[in-house]
């Protein structure tokens, strides 16, 4: 299931720069002769088992099921679950800047690898959003049905700057650039990260005080809390590299012509979903992909979680994308009913404690 592929040639990056071979750590769920193929592009702290982390749309009785459906996904060049990173190099900050063109140029490899003809549904959201729009763009002719949650077509200065904010915290370290070092950066940019990834309703619902204190408040024990719970997962100089491929997101850069021209020749049929309180990839950015891919059908998702709502309000999530799906006319807004017994499940998911993988 939990797989490593070791490609041994040079992998030349966008950059000009050049990896000398790369291990790509993929899992690959369900029958290889199963009817439909799905590919999931995680977001930036993700791994591949996205059974673990996606569970309130993937797995055993869920809109996409290992039990008939071939679901591959692959850890990201620059992470730090078992593909080619940082943490690979003695000194971790002689690593070459990743681009998002980089780790689609990776996902193509591994789909070689696999044989793969055709991608029945790519999905992705953040991150996993960048790369899925890239590919679809970079390739064409690969995929059947795209998927684009909480992303967008290049990234804005404003989520550029909030990116650049966690890596001055990770250089506040003094310890950033030793081999295993960075832990008190990386507990500061994830602290800071999680005001980005919720939002202000968000923090009332879940932080607010019973009593009328002066310090020791819930939200600063929320946000120090998820600080310290990512230090056990995952990697400061990940973190740094993968904030920085974030970054680069731009569908346009080393392509002619405009935004609009390059969305224009993407021929997957597309379904892009915005949550409305999202502050950090806005609706306007998932409206702009929807106006501009050929046919694309748009759908939002009315949560006061923020971005985080991808990974939390599975039954409105489930809703989109199961319409999408099965509709048959693609320039009408997805709408549609879970069945008792998948509703029930999906309420039962969002009681579970969730690993917030962005």
């Amino acid at each position: 299931m939990k797989s490593i592929y070791n490609y041994t040639s040079l992998f030349i990056l966008e950059s000009g720069q050049k990896l000398d071979g790369i291990s790509i750590t993929y899992s690959d769920y369900g029958p290889k002769e199963a009817a439909r193929t799905i590919w999931v592009c995680h977001a930036l702290s993700g791994t591949s088992e996205v059974l673990d982390w996606w569970g309130g749309l993937f797995g055993s009785n869920q809109l996409f099921d290992p039990a008939k459906d071939r679901i591959i996904c692959a850890n990201v060049l620059g992470s730090c679950y078992g593909t080619t990173g940082a943490q690979d190099f003695e000194n971790p900050l002689s690593f070459p800047l990743i681009t998002i063109k980089d780790m689609v140029k990776a996902h193509q490899l591994l789909a070689d690898q696999l044989q793969l003809k055709k991608i029945d549904v790519l999905i992705g959201a953040s991150l996993g959003g960048q790369q899925a729009v890239e590919w679809a763009v970079t390739n064409t002719d690969l995929i059947n049905e795209l998927i684009l949650i909480a992303t967008n077509a290049f990234h804005s200065p404003y989520a550029r700057a909030f990116n650049e904010v966690q890596r001055l915290a990770l250089q506040a370290d003094q310890s950033f650039g030793e081999k295993n070092g960075g832990e008190k950066g990386l507990k500061a940019a994830r602290a800071i990260a999680m005001m980005s990834y919720r939002s202000y309703d968000d923090f009332t619902l879940k932080q607010s005080e019973k009593e009328n204190k002066a310090e020791d408040f819930k939200a600063a024990s929320y946000v120090r809390y998820q600080g310290e719970k990512f230090l056990g997962r995952f990697n400061a100089y990940a973190y740094w590299y993968l904030s920085k491929a974030m970054d680069s997101h731009d569908i346009l850069r080393g392509r002619s012509g405009t935004y609009e021209s390059v969305l224009k020749i993407v021929k997957a049929k597309t379904l892009v979903i915005g949550i409305d309180s999202d502050s950090l990839f806005p609706v306007s950015e998932q409206k702009f992909l929807a106006d501009k891919i050929p046919e694309a059908t748009f759908g939002l998702i009315e949560s006061p979680h923020g971005h985080d709502s991808f990974l939390i309000d599975y039954e409105k999530l489930n809703l989109l994308i199961d319409s999408f799906l099965r509709a048959k006319d693609r320039g009408i807004r997805a709408e549609g009913k879970l069945n008792d017994e998948k509703k029930n499940q999906t309420q039962t998911l969002l009681k579970r404690k969730i690993n917030y993988l962005l």
